[in-house]
């Protein structure tokens, strides 16, 4: 029966190109609407695998927190993307896409703040925003999957001490302006991807994942470490509640990437895009399960015990990792690439402890140190569409991440200075759940 219907099934897909092409003016409209169809699919699928990556981190840093924090962990999770859904409708959108309306050219959008407006209800091709691309709508909910990710990386960084209405108020400014502003400089079509030899960042390595780590990074830097943290010249240990979440978690984000960087390949309606996409499925997986076998080799030479949270950072920093370009790389070197970003968390974890940057989850190495290594890989492969250089990659290295840090810290220090951006001490020790939320995550057990 299965190949009786596929019999039926490829015959007829065989059969409608050849009535299409039986008139000449409807074959060219068929042929078209195809490919916008397909593309517009291609970003609503990749849209939803991204938006699950919201439960990946939210259960990854409820795990990897203390019980006394998880519920505010899944507070801060759940107000951060709805925030940065009203605030990338309301600027961000517009702003990270300027259109060619430019108020600065190549720097700042003409558009702000101008909320995103979705295509006619029933729009039929030839009155589409773009007949050649895919609709907006898809478009938009793919585009904000992304934006929302740099908050998250920023939540699991700074929990356990931060007060939950600064952190939302940070999150508003970093998805409505801070991200849209420096991701325009690039896909925007903004002045990183002007002249001979353009930025290239596939899926945002930098332009996503560095961006949200320089935000945390300035984060943790103002806010300071959890009490108790460093101690005497040591690093004193703070095991998060639930290791089996965080596992859930990462494993959620890893199905999730094959969205952020399947989609990324923005075009599904020919054979040579889905074969890319399939390519890039595979490289993607494979840096992935590099860099936690990276990961988990190491810390056994290293401390004669395999360290799960570490395993599970280097996953994900493999993923960050190929993010860069997923696509031109052999299965071999996506290997490499992502093994390389597994070694990287284990080393730059402890780096982050000698300075005394407090970073709950690991969330600054996985996304900026894995996700620099990522872009100046593109090197090896010369990217998909063309030679990168590594003088492009650096320039754009420094400038997202050095923008990203520099207006972070200027919104964290107003925060700072107006309202406080940290729980008092009692609170602290007591744990945010009861103390901001007045709730436990696991209130069985704190009762005995």
């Amino acid at each position: 029966m299965k190949l009786r219907n596929s019999l039926v099934l490829g015959a007829a897909l065989i059969a409608l190109p050849g009535l299409a092409l039986a008139q000449d003016a409807p074959a060219t409209v068929a042929a078209d609407e195809f490919v916008w169809i397909m593309n517009s699919l291609l970003f609503l699928i990749g849209g939803f695998l991204v938006f699950f990556m919201a439960a990946g981190f939210a259960m990854l840093e409820g795990g990897l927190v203390r019980s006394k924090n998880a519920t505010t962990q899944m507070t801060k999770n759940v107000a951060l993307f709805s925030i940065a859904a009203i605030m990338y409708w309301l600027v961000g959108y517009n702003l990270m896409y300027p259109l060619g309306d430019w108020a600065i050219e190549g720097y700042f959008s003409g558009l702000f703040p101008s909320v995103g407006v979705m295509e006619a209800v029933g729009v039929d091709l030839a009155n589409a925003d773009d007949s050649s691309y895919a609709s907006t709508g898809s478009d938009y909910i793919f585009q904000l999957m992304f934006c929302a990710a740099t908050a998250s990386i920023v939540s699991g960084a700074l929990a356990e001490r931060i007060k939950l209405w600064p952190f939302l108020i940070f999150s508003a400014v970093l998805t409505g302006l801070i991200y849209p502003l420096t991701a325009s400089w690039t896909w925007g079509g903004g002045w990183l991807m002007s002249g001979d030899n353009p930025f290239n960042d596939f899926a945002g390595s930098t332009i996503v994942h560095a961006c949200g780590a320089a935000a945390a990074l300035a984060g943790a830097i103002v806010l300071g470490p959890r009490i108790g943290k460093y101690k005497d010249g040591r690093v004193v240990p703070m095991p998060g509640s639930n290791l089996p979440l965080a596992t859930l978690g990462m494993f959620i984000l890893w199905l999730g990437w094959f969205g952020f960087n399947g989609g990324s390949q923005l075009a599904m309606g020919s054979v040579g895009d889905i074969a890319d996409v399939s390519r890039i499925f595979a490289n993607t997986n494979m840096a992935a399960a590099a860099g936690a076998v990276a990961a988990l080799i190491l810390t056994q030479v290293l401390y004669k015990k395999v360290d799960l949270t570490m395993v599970l950072n280097g996953a994900l920093a493999g993923l960050v990792s190929i993010t860069a370009e997923p696509l031109a790389p052999t299965l071999g070197l996506a290997l490499l690439i992502g093994a390389i970003g597994g070694l990287i968390v284990v080393v730059t974890v402890p780096l982050l402890d000698k300075m005394k940057i407090d970073d709950v989850v690991g969330a600054i190495p996985v996304h900026g140190f894995a996700g620099i290594w990522g872009t100046i890989a593109v090197v090896l492969t010369g990217s998909y569409d063309g030679d990168a250089t590594i003088g492009a990659q650096l320039l754009g290295i420094v400038s997202i991440i050095g923008a990203t840090f520099v207006l972070s810290l200027i919104v964290w220090f107003i925060l700072k200075a107006t309202m406080g951006i940290r729980v008092s001490e009692e609170d602290e020790i007591t744990g945010l759940d009861t103390t901001e939320l007045g709730m436990e995550a696991y209130p069985e057990f704190s009762k005995g």
